[in-house]
């Protein structure tokens, strides 16, 4: 091989930075924020770091350069270490007595019903009927008479009595008890609801952490100052730090079947993340497929979860590609049979 150009020896600095950062990022599960909260920023990068390093990959491959094994290293160790970017294959199985679980950051319903598409008759709640969820976990939900959801069984919590938003578990089942974690001094919470399928006791955890604040697709979206922004996102950080040790002190007490979902406000190389899937399944990665994109953004972000208790069985996992909100809806088919194979 011929020596580097001046150009290729610039690229391959920069390849060599965004390697080791990317390498950095594999320690993100195990460094809670409240340690480092500028660190923890770097789990939202993460996914824009893999797709650089990829085309570092094909660039020196394509230049046949043995800097290619850089990258291609860092990604390899990923791939053992970390959860996965891609999933190549999925699971697509079915019982008829699964439960269907659907988890949804609405955003108050505001984007349901296409404005710049007046003759378009499909709106959001026209969808969730379509997929007929036997539970559905709502964060931003916004109680209002437009709503149209058929569930029989319901546990709405909203900020105070006189508030009309919040978050809302919708079910098929009947509820024997719920309640709220109730977070101070924020809108975001986490409720649970106790639902009865045949003989079986399921505790449905619906969580929405402490959001980020971050728009990138509105249009003011960059005019903060960034010492400002990183600072502000950091206490963001620290703040879901807490949310989260609240939630596994909560989560201790039920030691039942359950499933956890919601917006996590964090992606899968966070600590948050590893806290909370920690002797858990993750529906994405059990029988997902793609990236599993949750967040309308330019680059492939999965903060939307659903997560089961060991001894269940992920038949299916899905995320629908529709834009009724900035997230999107992601449904799982759950069961708690023993299988057969």
């Amino acid at each position: 091989m011929k020596k580097l150009s001046f150009i290729d020896k610039f690229f391959y600095f920069i390849n060599s930075l965004l390697a080791i950062i990317l390498l950095f990022s594999y320690l993100l599960p195990f460094v809670s924020p409240n340690t480092i909260p500028i660190f923890a920023v770097l789990s939202l990068f993460v996914p824009v770091l893999v797709i650089i390093n990829l085309i570092f990959v094909i660039y020196w491959l394509i230049k046949l350069k043995k800097q290619f094994f850089l990258s291609t290293t860092v990604l390899a160790i990923g791939w053992f270490f970390s959860p996965p970017f891609y999933k190549i294959s999925d699971k697509n199985s079915s019982l008829n007595d699964d439960l269907k679980i659907m988890s949804f950051n609405v955003k108050s319903f505001d984007l349901f019903i296409h404005k710049t598409d007046t003759s378009s008759q499909t709106n959001g709640y026209d969808f969730i009927s379509e997929k007929n969820p036997d539970v559905i976990a709502i964060q931003e939900f916004y109680q209002s008479k437009k709503i149209k959801l058929s569930f029989p069984y319901s546990y709405i919590e909203t900020r105070s009595v006189k508030s009309k938003y919040g978050m809302a578990i919708f079910s098929k089942f009947k509820i024997i008890s719920s309640g709220s974690l109730n977070f101070k001094g924020t809108s975001n919470n986490i409720i649970y609801a106790d639902i009865v399928k045949q003989k079986d006791t399921i505790r449905i955890y619906n969580i929405h952490l402490e959001s980020l604040g971050i728009k990138p697709n509105e249009q003011n979206f960059g005019e903060e100052n960034s010492e400002k922004l990183l600072k502000r996102v950091a206490n963001s950080f620290k703040k879901q730090a807490d949310q989260t040790k609240q939630f596994l002190a909560h989560e201790q007490q039920w030691k039942g079947k359950k499933i956890v979902c919601g917006d996590f406000n964090n992606t899968s190389y966070s600590w948050i993340y590893n806290q909370i899937s920690r002797g858990k399944k993750d529906a994405f990665i059990e029988a997902g497929k793609g990236f599993g994109k949750s967040y309308e953004y330019i680059f492939p972000t999965r903060i939307d979860f659903i997560l089961t208790d060991e001894t269940a069985i992920v038949n299916q996992f899905k995320t629908f590609s529709i834009k009724y909100s900035d997230h999107f809806p992601i449904q799982a088919k759950i069961n708690w049979q023993v299988s057969l194979y």
